[in-house]
């Protein structure tokens, strides 16, 4: 059991922000039903609209938000601007006594993870790890990605049922960041539950309950990459985490949440996007019987799926000193939210954007994968990943169809699936 100095710690970093968008949220503001409303969760769409029919900027009693694709762009790439997160520049003085006073495992949502560092230590950490997903290392991996979709595929029962998410989604990203790391194929199973866990870190105001099963859950891990470290000190792979331990430049701390972080987004984002894939593709079978006649199609389907779905919904900056965005004069420590989603239909960038169309010439405009300094590190592998295991699951099973009604993730910045029960129908054998 966690002590009441977690407790403290949680109230602090995530249960006053819960509270005050929950207020809120009671009181019609749209940015509060979109963070803590249920209606929000299932369908965050009409209050993005709201949010954008308010305004380039909304200041919203809990903060500034911005929908405009322009400003979150702008505001992504500016240097005026850094992360907002758990660390000197941005959390007051009395509050970061007590988040200290409980120090948590390595994990993805704070330092020294390099999601939540400005340069010159993003810089370092991001350079570190940059050569496993260069175009040349991504197209060294497709084949691997073929072998595990094929597989996962051919364990799908012929005329059965399935969870598209669980079995088929979720362990294709898992199979591949294990190999990047170095994991043996047992652990699996148990990376499938800690990312579920843990990656609730990554949303805003979450429950105590989420929190607490986050914490158990880095522990563990953490217990597990100590281990996992030293073998690969003793006996280094080919892969990515045994180049950063021989290598000897990050120390242990920054090495462990390297690997989570690696494993938290090199799952979360994929899994995400596969999952919205399959679900928009079997809402609008003429767009998916216009890649069956044209194949050439499913990458630009693949970014219409992230323009439409942002895996990622939400991310923050702080501004760093005196500055102005979107015409709006922003403070030092002023903090907008941007919304990735929103940005994704801006009608001034995107024509109908609330139209489905995996033939748009510019849907691969989207944000979904941020921009500047801190844009998605392995976005080429998770385009590559969905792009191969979508056309090979709706090649493989023509009659796939969901069995049932698809169950939301509980999380507002985190865009997907838990569950997604399906009838798979008649199996077409893999072309060699």
């Amino acid at each position: 059991m966690l002590s009441a100095r977690y407790r403290m710690r949680w109230l602090v970093e995530q249960g006053l922000v819960r509270a005050a968008l929950k207020r809120q949220a009671r009181r019609g503001d749209p940015f509060g039903i979109l963070l803590a409303a249920p209606q929000g969760l299932h369908d965050p769409y009409p209050y993005i609209e709201e949010i954008r029919q308010r305004g380039r900027m909304y200041r919203s009693p809990v903060g500034w938000v911005t929908t405009d694709y322009e400003i979150t762009r702008n505001l992504l790439r500016s240097n005026d601007f850094g992360i907002f997160g758990i660390d000197s520049t941005s959390t007051p003085t009395a509050l970061r006594a007590i988040l200290n006073a409980v120090a948590l495992p390595p994990n993805p949502v704070e330092p020294p993870s390099m999601l939540v560092l400005d340069p010159p230590d993003h810089t370092r950490l991001r350079k570190s790890v940059s050569k496993a997903f260069t175009p040349r290392a991504i197209a060294r991996l497709r084949e691997r990605v073929e072998a595990v979709t094929a597989d996962l595929l051919d364990a799908l029962p012929e005329g059965g049922s399935a969870d598209l998410v669980t079995d088929f989604a979720a362990r294709l990203p898992i199979a591949i960041i294990s190999d990047m790391l170095g994991f043996p194929d047992e652990s699996r199973d148990r990376f499938l539950t800690w990312g579920d866990e843990i990656t609730a870190m990554l949303d805003i105001g979450i429950t105590w309950k989420q929190w607490r099963i986050a914490v158990e859950s880095m522990r563990v891990m953490d217990g597990y990459l100590d281990a996992h470290i030293a073998r690969l000190r003793r006996e280094p792979g080919e892969d990515i985490l045994s180049s950063l331990v021989t290598a000897g430049e990050l120390d242990d701390r920054e090495l462990k949440a390297t690997a989570s972080l690696l494993m938290g987004a090199g799952f979360e984002t994929t899994v995400n996007l596969i999952g919205n894939g399959v679900n928009r593709l079997l809402e609008h079978p003429d767009q998916l019987a216009l890649l069956r006649a044209d194949p050439a199609l499913w990458p630009t389907a693949t970014e219409e799926i992230l323009r439409f779905d942002a895996p990622v919904t939400n991310t923050a900056r702080i501004a760093k000193s005196d500055t102005e965005i979107g015409g709006r004069r922003a403070r030092k420590g002023t903090v907008v939210v941007t919304s990735l989603a929103g940005a994704n239909r801006d009608p001034g960038v995107f024509e109908n954007p609330g139209v489905f169309d995996v033939t748009r010439a510019n849907a691969k405009d989207h944000l979904s994968f941020s921009s500047g300094i801190h844009s998605c590190l392995g976005a080429s592998l998770a385009r590559m990943e969905a792009t191969h295991a979508l056309r090979s699951l709706f090649e493989r099973f023509p009659d796939l169809a969901l069995a049932g009604t698809p169950q939301r993730r509980p999380l507002y910045t985190l865009y997907g699936f838990t569950h997604m029960p399906a009838r798979l129908g008649k199996r077409v054998t893999a072309q060699v």
